[in-house]
């Protein structure tokens, strides 16, 4: 098994030993900073067994506070938004850009996103400048847009590490698949998709397709309002119910061994 020495990874799992989480969506904006300090949010990361997570935020300096906190545990992915009124407009907005390109001269970041892409968008000078930055840091985009929208990106960007969040959000596991077959710099977060497991069985047709990629999946939370926060540890126990119905090598890929992977630099 490879250890990356990035995080403390643990390089084995006895077979009834609770899988650990990456937690490949988290969010920890303004409103939640009040109410869940630091310390607060590390705590709900032990009582959920998420032992990493992918955080970005509005305003960046979320982020920043959480990664100073705990820099063995948190990877920061900078978030374009400086304030939410930019999220309707920051495809056309080139100062967005120059701020991208400011703050991730920090050296601490592992992507650009989450950020939310019309598919009509893809081609825009900021993101076009985001596939340009991403290149040059070796960092991942992380779009929440549909597959038409995903697969501009991948187009565009062919040497770019694209995560896809919430798979589309409601892309079903055929369409899915076939992007997966047919750009290998693809991978896919599965939050807030209550499509993947019914009374906590794993659908048929995703079980299938993890199986048939196992590399390329990983879960994540998604934060996106305060009130996420309470259901946190519920997330990561619905999670393992679906988890603990694959093979134990598979689960543990899709529980936190990919996120792991794509997040150490190439």
């Amino acid at each position: 098994m490879i250890c990356f020495s990035f995080f403390a990874l643990p390089c084995s799992q006895a077979s009834g030993q609770e899988i650990p989480i990456f937690d490949a969506h988290v969010h920890y904006s303004q409103p939640d900073w009040s109410i869940y300090p630091p310390e607060a949010i590390l705590k709900l990361f032990d009582q959920a067994g998420v032992k990493w997570g992918a955080v970005s935020s509005t305003p960046d300096d979320g982020t920043v506070r959480l990664f100073e906190h705990a820099p063995d545990r948190i990877v920061p992915f900078l978030r374009p938004y400086r304030t939410r009124s930019d999220m309707s407009s920051w495809t056309q907005d080139l100062s967005i850009l120059s701020y991208v390109e400011k703050r991730l001269q920090k050296g601490i970041y592992r992507g650009i996103g989450e950020f939310h892409l019309p598919a009509d968008q893809a081609q825009s000078e900021v993101v076009k400048g985001f596939g340009r930055l991403a290149l040059q840091y070796g960092i991942i985009l992380y779009a929440h847009t549909d597959d038409a929208g995903v697969e501009g990106l991948l187009r565009s960007y062919p040497k770019v590490r694209i995560l896809w969040a919430h798979a589309g959000m409601s892309a079903p596991p055929e369409t899915v698949s076939r992007l997966l077959d047919k750009y290998s710099m693809l991978f896919v977060e599965l939050s807030i998709r209550g499509d993947i497991a019914s009374a906590n069985q794993l659908d048929s047709k995703w079980k299938t397709l993890f199986l048939r990629h196992p590399d390329r999946f990983m879960v994540g939370s998604d934060t996106w309002i305060t009130s996420r926060w309470e259901s946190f540890v519920t997330i990561h126990e619905n999670y393992r119910h679906w988890l603990n119905q694959l093979p134990r090598e598979i689960a543990e890929k899709i529980a936190y061994k990919n996120g792991l992977r794509l997040i150490v630099k190439p």
